[in-house]
């Protein structure tokens, strides 16, 4: 389908969305790939991956750039030739990219039962405003945190981050939409906007360091 959202957040900031309902061949016919992320997607053994995989280079396409535009560092982190900053996720039928001149990290996640049983794994001082007798708000709530600090992990992408331990997510109103996060690392302190909202069944996060 075509583009499911386009955000223009502030004057230097855009995020793209994409709903994927393509086939594997389809999205494939459209985008034009590297070698390298060729021999990367030949090399994926789910298709649903492929098929994420290709929709952030239809995503690429929307923001006026191509595969070629893009390349990946030591780390596996993202980066745009032309120097701006960039982050990419992918869940299920979504997709969605931000780029920006600020530093940026971004996260998509469906919203599913099973994060209850993985919060303590993630989760610390959040705990004191979590509810956890609303489920519903609460299973909305912790993938809220998760997509944040997984946006700043994003951001840093550096080894021994601990979402637990590392980065608190300041208490927040589902129906504000934004908050305030902390990563504390080795002797690093950072401080970052979180932007959120659902589309259909998933929440979309956005991290912008302050």
């Amino acid at each position: 389908m075509p583009l499911h959202q386009k955000i223009q957040f502030n004057t230097h900031t855009q995020i793209f969305i994409w709903k994927i309902t393509e086939s594997y061949e389809q999205l494939f016919e459209e985008v034009s790939l590297t070698p390298k992320c060729q021999l990367r997607i030949d090399g994926m053994k789910s298709e649903l991956h492929q098929r994420g995989f290709l929709s952030v280079r239809k995503l690429l396409n929307e923001a006026g750039y191509s595969d070629f535009d893009l390349y990946y560092d030591v780390f596996g982190k993202p980066h745009l030739q032309d120097g701006k900053y960039i982050s990419i996720t992918h869940s299920h039928q979504f997709a969605a990219i931000i780029i920006s001149d600020e530093t940026v990290g971004i996260d998509i996640e469906l919203q599913r039962e099973k994060i209850i049983r993985i919060a303590d794994k993630f989760c610390d001082t959040e705990f004191q405003y979590l509810i956890r007798e609303k489920k519903a708000e609460y299973i909305k709530n912790l993938t809220v945190i998760w997509g944040a600090k997984e946006a700043i992990f994003k951001i840093r992408n550096e080894k021994g981050i601990s979402f637990k331990d590392h980065i608190a997510v300041d208490k927040f109103d589902l129906n504000q939409n934004q908050t305030v996060a902390n990563l504390h690392f080795g002797g690093l302190h950072k401080e970052f906007n979180i932007y959120f909202e659902e589309i259909e069944d998933f929440t979309l996060v956005y991290a912008l360091e302050k």
